[in-house]
């Protein structure tokens, strides 16, 4: 059984030469400091330098630096750079620390290597970029037409006309709806003409770019518009719709012969699956000892608050559907744990004073750290919601039992972005919705790392915790 990608990203061209210029930035720089300050270079410093290539690339193409998105931004680029060469360090220390070879070192060039590194990293993405725009400036003459007044045409027009740096100057938008009819279903594209006029336009003038922004219900007409533009030297593009896109980014394997797509599916296989539970392990490890202090005090506060036990557990909902037990502290009056569950409220009688505290500061869910080291949760991931609250949501929103594609976790996009604690609202609990499953598919190690230092500052206190 083979499975893959159905369709692979265009490359952008200058990936590969982010990647070697990161690697000879790594040598020349180590080379540089060590022979300016100690004028050596023996296989020790050949064993650093290469901890730091290999735990560098890794954490690189973790963390997504080379993505195409990413290296296009120097801004988005900065923190995972400056990430993967922090993990790149410490492994460089660690092992040095292991093997007990610090001695043949010189602190004064590894100081200087560790701290110039980045900086070079970041200077050169600077130049790279400002030369880039510079040329794509001069070179403002590739014509741009887009077929198709739809939604993402929209959207792509936009984003043409506010970002210089693409090197597109957009001609027109074409679309077989007059301009009435597209007011009136509120569209604000500016139509130049009917696609027979683009067409036509093609033979007198010559597009660079054809960008087709029809539905794919109109398979027909997106034919006719291809098969037109392959007797010129136009670069065709597709710009897909929503559910077009779902199938893009989705997943094909062979069942014997016979090829098959996932719509729904996790975006956990093969490496990912071990990276992901690698990430929780670690981090669950690190937090439970730094926060052991706290537990203590959190649970003292708990048993003198109110009677009944420290820690409480509820059903919850985990992957694939499956029932696990979630632990919190307890932060209400002890009550049965029937079948219908309401949400806490604001000023609910059944908080105790501490419980609301904790509540509102998020201390309730750090037990939920044991339940990633055991399994059953991850660090990242859509929230747990009661088991009565699935069984009501699951019939109201769309796609809500998708969220269990992966492990329910401690914090999530949805809570960053301000959809935590009471959903009393249909839409509140739509976005919410909304909200993971564009995490599910579009997962990434970098993402996780993301959520988890806006969780920090943004994510553990809110108003919408009672």
């Amino acid at each position: 059984m083979r499975e893959s990608s159905i369709i692979k990203r265009h490359g952008d061209e200058h990936i590969m030469a982010y990647r070697v210029m990161d690697i000879i930035v790594i040598i020349v720089s180590i080379l540089t400091t060590s022979y300016l300050y100690t004028g050596t270079w023996d296989i020790y410093y050949v064993l650093a330098t290469c901890i730091a290539l290999v735990s560098y690339s890794v954490m690189a193409e973790l963390l997504g630096v080379y993505n195409p998105s990413f290296t296009s931004s120097l801004r988005q680029t900065l923190a995972p750079v400056l990430l993967s060469w922090l993990c790149a360090v410490g492994f460089v220390l660690v092992l040095s620390f292991g093997f007990k070879i610090t001695e043949h070192f010189s602190r004064v060039t590894l100081s200087i290597w560790f701290v110039s590194t980045p900086i070079l990293f970041v200077l050169y993405r600077f130049v790279a970029k400002k030369t880039r725009s510079i040329s794509r400036e001069n070179c403002y003459t590739q014509k741009t037409i887009i077929i198709g007044a739809t939604h993402s045409g929209l959207a792509l027009a936009k984003e043409i006309e506010t970002n210089k740096d693409h090197g597109l100057q957009l001609v027109g938008v074409f679309d077989d709806r007059s301009q009435k009819r597209l007011s009136e279903e509120k569209n604000e594209l500016k139509v130049k003409g009917s696609i027979n006029d683009a067409l036509k336009m093609a033979k007198e003038r010559n597009f660079r770019h054809v960008y087709v922004a029809l539905p794919m219900a109109a398979s027909g007409r997106i034919k006719e518009v291809v098969n037109y533009f392959a007797d010129s030297t136009a670069r065709v593009y597709i710009v897909p719709d929503f559910f077009t896109f779902d199938l893009i980014q989705s997943r094909w394997r062979n069942v014997g012969s016979v090829p098959t797509l996932s719509i729904h599916d996790t975006p956990f296989y093969g490496m990912s699956t071990f990276v992901k539970r690698l990430e929780d392990i670690i981090v669950s490890s690190l937090i439970l000892l730094m926060i052991s202090p706290v537990l203590l005090f959190v649970a003292l506060g708990v048993k003198l608050s109110s009677s009944g036990p420290i820690i409480f557990k509820q059903d919850r909902y985990g992957i694939d559907g499956k029932k696990i037990k979630v632990w919190k502290f307890r932060s209400m009056r002890v009550m049965d744990n029937g079948a219908e569950v309401k949400q806490a409220t604001k000023g609910d009688p059944r908080v105790t004073k501490f419980g609301a505290f904790i509540r509102r500061t998020s201390l309730d869910e750090l037990p939920q750290f044991i339940n990633v080291l055991q399994g059953r949760m991850s660090i990242v991931g859509p929230r747990p919601h009661a088991v009565s609250h699935n069984e009501e949501y699951r019939q109201i929103v769309d796609k809500y039992m998708l969220r269990h594609k992966v492990k329910p976790g401690i914090t999530g996009w949805a809570q960053i972005n301000g959809y935590r604690g009471e959903t009393d609202t249909l839409d509140k609990m739509e976005k919410r919705v909304e909200y993971d499953l564009n995490y599910i598919r579009g997962w990434s190690l970098w993402w996780d790392v993301k959520i988890i230092f806006l969780t920090i500052f943004k994510g553990f206190i809110g108003k919408t915790a009672y």
